[in-house]
């Protein structure tokens, strides 16, 4: 019985320990770790020659009970399973050696491990790291740019919870992240964008990749916003839409920044336009005024030689046509900045008092007409017939604008603008200003029509009543003294136009006030060299001078002034501007290198920047504006000789 015991006991540990040697090799071998992996190969070989020992126990075991000599058995087997066992503990130490020296000789799950193997996966879990790391920082950094981002940020449930909320929202909508997350993102809309808000999120829902709109939405405090929105899915992993991100930005200030830039660009046309019929209108003012100068003067001449009331009355309706004629070219000139001016300090309150007597007889007296100057001088420099004109033209316009009656208000003060200031005509540094003010009561103008009022010829009032230059003239005036000019009117309650000036702290000049000018003063023989290409004209002028008591020698061009000067000399050039082959101010110089200090008085309708800079007289130069009268003509004739005598 012991000797079956003894048997069974040998195979059942036989097997065991091949089973725990299968279970060791076989994945090694697998991983093909049989040679590198010596520890595993080494317990494995443990098992191996364990399992190998008790199958000599168990065959001679068997043997034993098979031939009956159970002891015989027992002695022939043992020296084999003894040299087995040699063996086997053989194994063991090595083994033992082994573990001691992996560092796992009492580390729990670390019994077989591979150095190579090992050294890869370590080297694995060092890349896993690693980029775990780095995408850590990514998120991060993302998360960093999206919560101090200007734009406000959001991110939102298909069904319209906001999830998430950065600083720029924030700033943008007023409401902190804990007031809005969670919430419905309705709360921010009014109700006209409701329904905006859901259409959004069934588009994006229903697929679309993104969408890029205007809206307006509501601020905390209730006051709208103008915004840019940005709204775009957000996909799980298995490309599901978990979610919704919107990008809004505020968009009040670009919006105004974009119309500024309409407004400076829309009168930049204007400016180009105006400056394009100025000097086609320009052209045609200075033969016109040649033309009107002949008829003036001929007209003078008819009506002082006859007799007959009937042909004086008619002649007399002439002149005053050919005034009204030498008015209009006169606003064509200040418009198209051609017409030479002659500026001087002077106090806009003096101006202000003199249109208000002219106005008085002209206004009529179903307009209440009150005027409120400065309460100290403001002085500017400026033309003093010019400014009037400025204010008599306003006016005038004003008193059109109320045909049931009104009230006209001119007024005069210091304003200071800065550089935000819209609507000017033409633009102006900002600073401190002389401002006249003329306002009414009347009609009001229509923006379409406040968009044109100071382009040349264009008028509202029925044909035949209005020329459309006078606003234009203002402006032109306006511009050319360096200032500006600004309109406010509102349809069905009033106008005011508002006339900016540079202001001049110290006056220099005489103010707006002339002297009561004395009788025509007469010549006495002095030689006067007349120079006009215009043969009727000239005819005019020498005549003038000749009744005037002065000799006269007429000349068409300057080389034919040249020689009538080298046979006869001149006690004074009376020469025209503009003239083909040599100009007026060509002809006084050649004319000056012969005689120095010979008095010359230049006469032009368009002087067109050849006497002084920028179209305005220099204190020196004498000058005469066409058309002119025959006194007119006389007296500034009489007033160059005398200068040049008492300077002389």
């Amino acid at each position: 019985m012991p000797d079956q015991i003894f048997l069974l006991g040998n195979t059942v540990i036989m097997v065991a320990y091949a089973a725990v040697t299968a279970a060791i090799a076989v994945p090694v071998a697998r991983a093909g770790q049989l040679r590198t992996n010596r520890l595993a190969t080494a317990t494995a070989l443990i098992f191996f020659s364990c399992a190998v020992g008790h199958g000599f126990h168990a065959s001679a075991a068997y043997r034993a009970l098979v031939s009956g000599h159970a002891h015989a058995g027992m002695t022939a087997g043992s020296w084999a399973a003894a040299c087995w066992d040699l063996l086997t503990a053989a194994v063991g130490v090595y083994y033992w050696t082994l573990r001691r020296g992996y560092g796992v000789m009492l580390r729990r799950g670390a019994i077989y491990p591979d150095p190579t193997g090992q050294q890869h996966l370590d080297v694995a879990d060092a890349r896993e790291r690693a980029a775990h790391d780095l995408a850590e920082s990514h998120r991060a950094t993302l998360a960093a740019v999206v919560e101090h981002s200007d734009d406000a940020i959001i991110g939102v449930t298909p069904a319209g919870t906001v999830t998430a909320w950065n600083g720029g929202a924030e700033r943008l909508f007023g409401y902190t992240a804990a007031e809005v997350v969670g919430h419905p993102a309705s709360m921010l809309a009014d109700s006209a964008g409701l329904g905006e808000q859901s259409d959004v999120l069934s588009r994006i829902v229903a697929g679309e990749r993104s969408l890029h709109y205007e809206a307006t939405r509501v601020h905390k405090d209730g006051s709208p916003l103008e915004i840019a929105v940005s709204v775009a899915p957000i996909r799980g992993r298995d490309n599901t839409i978990i979610g919704v991100s919107v990008v809004a930005r505020d968009i009040a200030a670009a919006k105004q920044a974009a119309e500024r830039r309409r407004q400076v660009e829309e009168r930049t046309h204007q400016a180009q336009r105006m400056e394009s019929l100025g000097k086609l209108a320009g052209g045609v003012a200075h033969d016109f005024n040649n033309i009107l100068a002949i008829i003036v003067n001929y007209t003078d001449f008819a009506a002082e030689q006859s007799a007959d009331p009937a042909v004086r009355a008619d002649l007399e309706h002439v002149r005053i046509a050919a005034d009204r004629a030498i008015s209009l070219t006169h606003q064509l000139l200040v418009f198209t900045r051609g017409d030479t001016i002659q500026p001087q300090d002077i106090d806009l309150n003096a101006s202000i008092d003199e249109v208000r007597a002219m106005l008085h007889r002209t206004i009529g007296e179903d307009i209440d007409l009150r005027t409120e100057p400065a309460p100290a001088p403001l002085t500017v420099h400026a033309d003093a017939g010019q400014i009037q004109q400025v204010l008599l033209n306003l006016s005038l316009n004003a008193r059109d604008a109320m045909p049931q009656g009104g009230t006209l208000v001119i007024e005069a003060d210091r304003a200071r603008l800065d550089e935000h200031q819209l609507d000017m005509h033409p633009e102006l540094a900002p600073g401190a200003y002389a401002r006249l003010q003329v306002s009414d009561t009347g009609e009001g103008i229509e923006p379409e029509v406040a968009a044109h009022i100071f382009e040349p010829f264009y008028t509202t009032k029925p044909r035949g009543q209005g020329t459309g230059l006078g606003l234009s003239t203002v402006y032109g005036i306006v511009a050319e003294a360096g200032g500006s000019i600004n309109v406010y009117s509102e349809p069905g309650v009033g106008t005011t136009f508002r006339v900016y000036l540079p202001l001049v702290e110290t006056a220099q000049g005489a103010g707006v006030t002339r002297a009561v000018e004395a009788a025509v003063p007469q010549g006495h023989q002095e030689t006067v060299l007349v120079v006009e290409d215009e043969p009727a004209l000239g005819r005019i002028v020498a005549r003038i001078l000749s009744q005037g008591g002065y000799r006269v020698l007429s000349a068409a061009s300057g080389p034919e002034a040249l020689e009538l000067d080298r046979d006869q000399g001149c006690d004074l050039l009376l020469t025209d501007v503009i003239m083909p082959g040599m100009s007026g101010p060509r002809l006084a110089e050649l004319l000056a290198a012969r005689h120095p200090g010979l008095p010359v008085l230049f006469m032009s309708g368009y002087s067109n920047g050849l006497l002084g800079s920028t179209h305005v007289l220099d204190p020196d130069i004498a000058f005469i504006e066409k058309p002119f009268t025959a006194d007119d003509l006389l007296r500034r004739v009489s007033s160059v000789l005398s200068s040049t005598t008492t300077r002389s």
